[in-house]
């Protein structure tokens, strides 16, 4: 069957009246074309629509089943329009993010300012967490978009490739170590440490990689930023174990020093985390969309499928 959207709307005002010429006065049309219009859609149907009383009409079975699914079609048109309305005007609405520390400080803080000059209307919430904690934001719906390390579990989530990072490791001068340019995290074991926070998927990677190298992990101090981390390291209270991206502003600056990690699991992949592609609204979408094409210019080898 073809549906004439005018008639699904005249039908619609037909049941909600109960009456063809109350209907055709909201409709501003003569009874007889309401008439014609209902008369079409019992044709297509092949079976009446609405059952004639003394003082009015009311739908059969049929004529149910056809208004439950025309309300439904007419209000995903008006949500339609509305959404176009929004792009021909400028983006608009609201994005919660959440993100671990890896991506807040080495790639979203210019994503997301290109992301603004471009839809200045946008309103952009943006929250540090764990990477566990920001799963479990996006899941109960306390934030529309998360950015994780790969390495979280997703809960169901589905996950989009961002960035990849690398970890380095940190030294500070003069320490046995700085003048080495690559070492095995196992190697690092043999000196105190500067951790991050204990629920952190880096603090979990950790953990994981010394209990492979059979080696204890010593954390002297552990930090909930990545900014304290290094300046421990730098007042020489331990070696640390960070993001390329942040390790590498602070040895330039000659504070410590940045040695390349020869262990594969220190190459990382960050992803985006949504409750579904299909149902965010177009400002989530847009702002996923340009922060997934941001990264693939910076990497076009890490963009890969989606997971679960």
């Amino acid at each position: 069957m073809r549906h004439d959207l005018t008639s699904l709307q005249l039908f619609v005002t037909v049941a909600e009246c109960r009456n063809l010429t109350r209907a055709a006065e909201r409709a501003h049309l003569a009874v007889s074309a309401v008439s014609k219009r209902i008369a079409e859609l019992e044709a297509q149907a092949g079976t009446p629509l609405l059952q004639r009383l003394p003082r009015g009409v009311v739908p059969t079975a049929a004529g149910q089943s056809l208004l439950r699914h025309a309300r439904s079609v007419l209000q995903q048109l008006r949500a339609l329009d509305a959404e176009l309305q929004d792009f021909a005007g400028g983006l608009k609405g609201q994005v919660r993010l959440h993100a671990v520390a890896t991506a807040l400080t080495q790639f979203l803080p210019g994503e997301i300012e290109s992301f603004l000059n471009r839809h200045p209307q946008v309103l952009l919430s943006i929250e540090e967490h764990t990477g566990a904690a920001v799963v479990r934001a996006v899941a109960s719906g306390d934030a529309d978009v998360g950015v994780v390390s790969a390495l979280t579990p997703l809960r169901g989530l589905v996950g989009l490739p961002y960035h990849a990072d690398r970890l380095m490791a940190g030294v500070p001068p003069g320490h046995p170590l700085a003048r080495r340019r690559r070492l095995a995290f196992a190697e690092l074991l043999d000196h105190p440490f500067v951790g991050p926070h204990a629920d952190s998927s880096l603090a979990q990677l950790m953990v994981q990689a010394a209990r492979a190298a059979g080696k204890p992990l010593r954390q002297r101090v552990q930090a909930s930023s990545f900014d304290a981390m290094c300046r421990l390291v730098e007042s020489r209270v331990g070696v640390t174990l960070l993001p390329d991206g942040v390790l590498r502003r602070a040895a330039a600056a000659g504070t410590l020093h940045a040695i390349t990690l020869s262990d594969d699991w220190a190459q990382r992949q960050l992803l985006i985390v949504l409750r579904d592609e299909d149902t965010a609204d177009p400002a989530t979408r847009t702002l996923v969309d340009h922060l997934q094409a941001h990264a693939q210019r910076a990497d076009p080898a890490g963009a890969g499928a989606r997971t679960r």
